[in-house]
């Protein structure tokens, strides 16, 4: 099946790895956003399956960028899973805690990437 990922992040080569990365090995449609502004107005418009969201970047952080998603009935559904290089079980609590699909790490191994999105989401 064809899934559409929306990935956030403001690094530009982390966004082009992970996009080459899902479209080469997976197969699927991915979008970009870089800013959590930009990701919350591509999400509602795109409607993706599944939303891959930095942790950190500037102005919107991406906790701040999940809970907005949430308000929005358009994409509160949305599986959200964050990527952080943040790896202190206290980040890891509090970021389970916010009730995302999960919780995967950079630096990521782009051969693998779609592997642990689809196992996570039941896509496998």
């Amino acid at each position: 099946m064809l899934h559409k990922i929306l990935i956030i992040d403001d690094e530009d080569d982390i966004r082009e790895v992970a996009a080459l990365s899902l479209e080469t090995v997976a197969g699927w449609d991915v979008i970009t956003a870089n800013s959590g502004a930009q990701g919350l107005v591509r999400a509602a418009e795109q409607q993706p399956d599944a939303i891959l969201l930095d942790v950190m970047m500037p102005g919107m952080d991406g906790p701040t960028t999940f809970r907005e998603l949430r308000k929005n009935p358009a994409t509160a559904k949305i599986p959200v899973l964050l990527l952080t290089a943040k790896v202190q079980s206290s980040d890891q609590r509090r970021f389970a805690d916010l009730g995302v699909a999960a919780v995967l790490f950079k630096p990521f191994d782009p051969l693998s990437l779609s592997n642990q999105i689809a196992t996570v989401l039941g896509w496998s």
